[in-house]
């Protein structure tokens, strides 16, 4: 069973909008929530948003955890003479699970306007054996207005942001939860509960714990916050796909088998100090874990490059079908995360930092 104020956390992060170059309603949830715990909140010229707790010893270890507040979703690009709106992806999405779905689009007063994405009835493909190649770029999105003009005059115009529409729920058996957006709002929960349970503790280092902005569209916010911030190491904190469906053990990524431990993806590696911190914080205070490759990657993928480089590892959990309206996730891995989060935290002292890059 988990904690309705857990949950609560949750659904109020899932349910805001916020895309990648639209997070302002995240950073502002962040800033507010974040302010309690810590030292001092700062921001990036992109706008990511981080809480620092400082350390008296200025030569304590800089550790930074980054989660990233943007949700994939879709931006304006030109308003047909019909009134219906051609957009362009903002973040990987599968075209199959974008058509006849809920959206809405903010207009630059803030004004939301409800949306539906078109598509094709089955009483109009007779005759094409019922098939029909789906890109995004072939979807139109739909408010119901009858004409361009009629659109601009309820103040939409291309450049609007363009999310999903979805209440977040808890499953039957009280063991899941179906969202949308928990690429990456899990890793901002994880960041405000991890915030909140060190408020009393002493850390051995300096914590410096926010998101980033614009993941999902290339790693970019990680860049710039990570020249700001200046970490001695980084941990990303984020969400990936699970694939166990058919419950093969071979397959990468089992909703209740706990934290991620990410060893590879297109633009990283888990180098061998770091590895070894993380088996043994998981193995001393008994993290479930799963190891994990991946093919798409996180702002870890970014930011150990950064500066004259960065060691570097990322905090992880699986979740169904990620990047659509519907995902659904496992409050065990979640809590088995954020406890990682907690002892990294606890225990990342110089010694470690020393050994971390003495192994790597």
């Amino acid at each position: 069973m988990m904690e309705q104020k857990v949950f609560n956390r949750i659904k109020a992060l899932t349910e805001l909008k916020g895309t990648s170059g639209f997070e302002y309603n995240i950073r502002r949830y962040m800033e507010q929530e974040m302010t309690p715990f810590v030292d001092y909140v700062q921001g990036d010229g992109l706008g990511g948003i981080f809480g620092v707790r400082e350390n008296s010893d200025d030569h304590a270890p800089r550790v930074m955890f980054a989660s990233h507040m943007d949700e994939v979703g879709f931006m304006l690009a030109q308003i047909t003479p019909n009134g219906l709106f051609k957009v362009v992806a903002l973040g990987g999405w599968n075209p199959y699970v974008v058509s006849a779905q809920r959206f809405v689009l903010t207009t630059r007063e803030g004004v939301d306007i409800p949306v539906v994405s078109s598509s094709v009835p089955p009483h109009l493909l007779r005759g094409t054996n019922g098939a029909q190649d789906v890109s995004v770029d072939s979807i139109l999105f739909d408010a119901g207005f009858t004409s361009k003009e009629e659109a601009e005059s309820f103040g939409v115009r291309p450049g609007d942001a363009i999310v999903p529409v979805t209440e977040t729920i808890v499953t039957a058996n009280q063991k899941r939860i179906i969202s949308k957006a928990w690429d990456n709002r899990y890793g901002c929960t994880v960041v405000l509960d991890t915030l909140e349970a060190l408020k009393d503790e002493k850390l051995p280092n300096t914590l410096i714990a926010g998101a980033n902005v614009q993941e999902e569209v290339g790693l970019r916010g990680a860049k710039g916050s990570t020249t700001l911030f200046n970490p001695d190491v980084f941990f990303a904190i984020d969400c990936s796909p699970a694939n166990d469906l058919d419950g093969s053990p071979a397959n990468y990524g089992h909703l209740g088998k706990g934290v991620l431990m990410r060893i590879q993806d297109p633009g990283f590696i888990l180098q061998r100090g770091m590895r070894e911190f993380l088996l043994d914080t998981a193995e001393t205070h008994h993290i479930p874990y799963q190891y994990f490759v991946s093919k798409g990657g996180t702002d870890a993928g970014a930011a150990h490059q950064m500066n004259y480089g960065v060691p570097s590892a990322v905090i992880g959990m699986c979740a169904r079908y990620i990047h659509t309206h519907q995902t659904l996730f496992e409050i065990s891995d979640y809590e088995a995360a954020k406890e990682m989060a907690k002892q990294i935290a606890l225990t990342l002292d110089k010694s470690v930092l020393a050994t971390i890059k003495h192994r790597n």
